[in-house]
Order: C-alpha cells, then structure tokens, then sequence
C-alpha cells in the first residue's frame, strides 16, 4: 500500500467533503455529550470512560480510519484531527484514547498482512475492535525503537510474554499492538510489532494508576502473555523503525497535538463564554488592560499550534518519504509546541480569571483538569528526548529546508 494511506484509508478524493465533515461532526457531537456527562466522575474516580468507549462503539467513529471497503467510514487524517481536537474539547483523556486507536488502525491499514487485515478490519469498522498500543517497556527509557522482550518464535506461533508499564486503555481493549524484539535478533533495535487479539493472550493488571491528570485514559501497568499466529507481525519482521517513521509517529503527533489544543481551545471557549455572560459582565471589567492581555496571550498561542498543526497535516498526506529530515523536524516541532503552547495558554487563563474560575475545581471553566491533563503532554514521549533527536536532525540538513 502507498503512502497516501495516511492522507486517506479510502479514495483519495472525496467528492463531498463537506457532507463528510458533516456526517462526522454528527457523531462526534454525540461521543462529546457522553464524555462530557462523564468527565467529572471519570476525572475524580480515575475510571475509565467507558461510556464514551460505547458511544465510539455506536457511532463508528472506531472506523473512521478504515476504508469503506471493509465496512468503514473511509476517514483520513484531516478527519481524524478534526475528530480528536473536538473530543479534547469534553475531555482530554477520551480524545487521547480515539487518537491512539487510530494510530493503532492506520499501522494495521497500511502495514498489515492482507490475511489479517481482511479479518481485522470489519471488526474494527463494526466497533467491535479497540486496539491499544503497548509499546512501553521497563528498562528502555521509552525509547521505542529498541526492545528487551524477546518474541518466540515455536512452531507456526509467535509466543508473547510481555510486560508494559504504561497502557493507555489496556484493560478495556478488545485487540492490542505489541513491540517486542523479533525472534533471533541480533540487537535490541530489531523491533517487530505484533498484533493480539485479547481472546488469545491473558491480561493481567499489576498495578495501578493514581496520576496528576489524564486520570480516565486509565494508563495501568499490564502483563500480557499469550500465542498467535505467525502472520499477526504488522509489517516486516525486525523492521518496526519502517512502521514508526511512516505512520506511527505522524499520526502520533497529529492526534495528540489536536487533543491537547481542543483541550485548550475548549477551556478558551468556556472563560470566554463566562465573561460575556450577565454575571460575568456584572463582576469582571472586560475593559482591563490586564486581562485583554492574558485572553489575547492565551489566543495567540492557541493560533500558532492550529496553524503549525494544519501545516504539518498537510505535509503528511502529501509526502511520501517521511523519513527526511526537514518532515521530522516538523513533526517533532508539533509535538513540542503543541504540548508546552497548549499547556502554557490554560497557564494565562488561570491568571487572567483567578483563585475562583481558575484554580479550584467545580468551575464552569474547568481550568483545573485542562492544566493537570495538560501537564502530562510534555511527557508523552519526553520533550527532552525529542530535542535531542532535532539536534541530530539538524546537522542533517545544512540547507535548513522548510516542508
């Protein structure tokens, strides 16, 4: 399959585009509702919002990414960060969920084996199949281009024994794509990621997670053992450098990215709505010279990511060799601005409304949890780490080309 698959799992025209977005803005609206009722309870309990799962379920959005050929809503990426910033407005943690399973659904689109794909793939488009990524490991320092846990190989079987101390969605997966070190590697960096269905493995959770934010992505620590056929590796045995540079980490840093900033844009919106409201007006001057900065602050930041953000979509659905240096860059150069831009927007809208709307919890605004989950965007695979790589990256390309 071409690369275009990250820009469309389906024709690369679609001729009503707007009846698209459209017919996609009717269901988002109705998982939104559901993570919204739920939010407070999932945020405070640290559970799991299973009800917005159902509601992804029901609507189909867990197809979005999968061609109408199997069943699915034929989406492609421009659909899938407009459908993850409008979930991060509810909630944070749902968006982030969407986001990874669409990850999880392009690798399997583009890089699975036609036999698996033709049985996985209506599966997913029926909302029978949410997948979860299971790519950290203890020992590695998240560094997922390299592996501790040997796959094994026996008989037509591929043997599973694997723990993974960060599982966003884990316990609630019915399918999960799995990095381990390929079967007679020679070094840690020959990775093969593997496909399970749930029914075939033993799922056991070893511990729990009690986190500042991002409390209902229920990220617990799993052991995963099990058997599954020899044709479940996603891509080419060794090779999980090919799948993470070409779908992976675009699609990684898209949809997170549109996560946090609907999860920013959404906090905006509800301080803007409460200081134009009569109460607002009655107890805040909108003329402050103070707060006009802040609220145009918390914009302007909130506008660069939307526009770096809509930038590099572009760049992935019409580049075929991501692997160049100047594509990198700009993908990891979303990744970081989104996540300390967005982060710091929510940081003036604290300031600008104080103690009562900003700090506590219970408000309208719910400033609170945008800054806790939040907080976590910078260490989803750490800022540090990334920066490091651009530095590499840069030596690479002298010229300093613009994509």
């Amino acid at each position: 399959m071409s690369a275009s698959v990250l820009a469309a799992a389906g024709p690369a025209v679609a001729p009503a585009r707007s009846d698209r977005r459209r017919r996609f803005a009717e269901r988002t609206e109705r998982v939104a509702a559901v993570a919204a009722e739920h939010s407070a309870r999932s945020d405070t309990e640290s559970t799991f919002p299973a009800e917005a799962l159902a509601e992804l379920r029901h609507t189909g959005l867990l197809g979005l990414m999968v061609p109408s050929t199997y069943g699915g809503l034929d989406g492609d990426i421009a659909d899938m960060v407009q459908v993850s910033m409008d979930l991060g407005r509810a909630d944070m943690s749902v968006a982030m969920i969407f986001a990874m399973h669409c990850q999880q659904v392009a690798a399997v689109v583009r890089h699975a084996r036609p036999a698996l794909r033709d049985r996985l793939l209506p599966e997913i488009a029926g909302g029978r199949r949410y997948l979860a990524s299971v790519t950290t490991e203890a020992g590695t320092g998240g560094h997922l281009l390299s592996a501790q846990s040997p796959l094994e190989a026996s008989d037509c079987d591929l043997v599973i024994d694997r723990f993974a101390p960060v599982v966003t969605g884990g316990a609630y997966a019915d399918g999960y794509l799995i990095t381990m070190l390929a079967p007679n590697a020679a070094s840690p960096a020959e990775v093969s990621l593997v496909y399970a269905d749930r029914q075939d493995l033993d799922v056991t959770v070893k511990g729990d997670w009690q986190a500042l934010g991002m409390r209902a992505s229920h990220s617990l620590p799993l052991q995963l053992t099990g058997r599954v056929p020899a044709d479940r590796t996603i891509g080419e045995e060794g090779d999980f450098r090919t799948v993470m540079t070409s779908t992976f980490a675009p699609m990684a840093h898209l949809g997170w990215s549109a996560a946090w900033l609907g999860t920013a844009a959404g906090a905006l919106s509800r301080v803007l709505r409460l200081l134009r409201s009569p109460g607002g007006r009655a107890r805040t001057d909108l003329h402050s010279e103070l707060l006009l900065s802040r609220l145009s602050r918390a914009r302007r930041r909130l506008d660069q990511v939307h526009a770096l953000l809509t930038r590099t979509q572009t760049t992935v659905a019409e580049t075929a060799d991501l692997s160049r240096p100047a594509v990198q860059l700009q993908l990891n150069a979303l990744k970081i601005t989104a996540s300390e831009e967005c982060l710091r927007a929510v940081d003036d809208l604290i300031d600008a409304v104080g103690m009562r709307h900003g700090y506590l919890k219970g408000s309208p605004t719910r400033l609170e949890q945008a800054l806790r989950d939040l907080r976590s965007a910078a260490l989803n695979y750490h800022n540090d780490r990334l920066d490091l790589v651009d530095g590499k990256l840069a030596l690479l390309d002298p010229e300093v080309t613009f994509v």
